[in-house]
């Protein structure tokens, strides 16, 4: 995909069946959204999807995280057929653990001066990325001292890259805003409900600049596809 290109309102395809209906089309490019919601909720499949999507349209794609390797994430997404496992294994998608010792070189190449913050720009701009998954906000909370202040200047600088990116966020309540939900662009949060009648899952925009919105509560589900949202189905909180 060429770079330097002027923000349009073109949509760019989350990959997600269903979620695009929710906000006009499509997400806004170069632009930052957070992903919030509790474990085991759909954060990561979304973004595998995200992912997978920009690959298959040829885009530059990278994933950081300091979680897990790249063999247990897509050990994580294998029980789906949506193409993950191909995407990560091609030339498309890079992965970054920024734990790891080969994850510390690669980053440092980018420079020493300026910590995380100056190098993950730096590599985003050099290697020409498209769409990028940053997971999680923990990862944040364990590179910078003072998190709240670095974190803001991290954020901030992200926004100004030419890349679309999803930062994951550990957040389990909807109501308790945080600095990443006031400085993106975005914000989508995944509920679980637990009832009678076993665990209803649902996805909710709280937040797009841009773009045309509600904020009901629309149903999710997981199949063999991946994620899927039930546009027509909305979930009473």
């Amino acid at each position: 995909m060429s770079r330097g290109h002027a923000v349009s309102d073109m949509r760019i395809s989350s990959g997600v069946p269903g979620f695009d209906e929710l906000v006009d089309g499509g997400l806004l490019p170069q632009r930052l959204y957070v992903v919030s919601g509790p474990p085991g909720s759909g954060k990561t499949t979304f973004s595998s999807q995200f992912i997978t999507q920009g690959a298959k349209q040829g885009d530059n794609c990278l994933y950081v995280t300091m979680h897990e390797t790249k063999e247990e994430l897509m050990q994580d997404m294998a029980g789906f057929d949506f193409g993950f496992d191909k995407a990560m294994q091609s030339d498309a998608v890079q992965f970054l653990n920024l734990v790891t010792e080969s994850g510390k070189r690669t980053i440092t190449q980018f420079g020493h001066e300026g910590g995380l913050t100056n190098r993950l720009v730096a590599f985003l701009d050099s290697n020409d990325i498209d769409r990028a998954v940053i997971d999680s906000t923990m990862l944040l909370q364990h590179f910078f001292s003072d998190a709240n202040q670095e974190i803001t200047g991290f954020l901030s600088a992200l926004k100004q890259t030419d890349t679309t990116i999803i930062l994951i966020s550990e957040m389990t309540d909807p109501s308790a805003y945080s600095d990443e939900h006031y400085l993106a662009h975005g914000v989508i949060f995944f509920h679980n409900y637990l009832e009678s009648g076993g665990m209803t899952r649902g996805i909710q925009v709280i937040k797009m600049r841009g773009t045309a919105i509600d904020c009901d509560i629309r149903r999710i589900s997981f199949s063999d596809s991946g994620l899927m949202v039930h546009t027509d189905e909305k979930i009473q909180s």
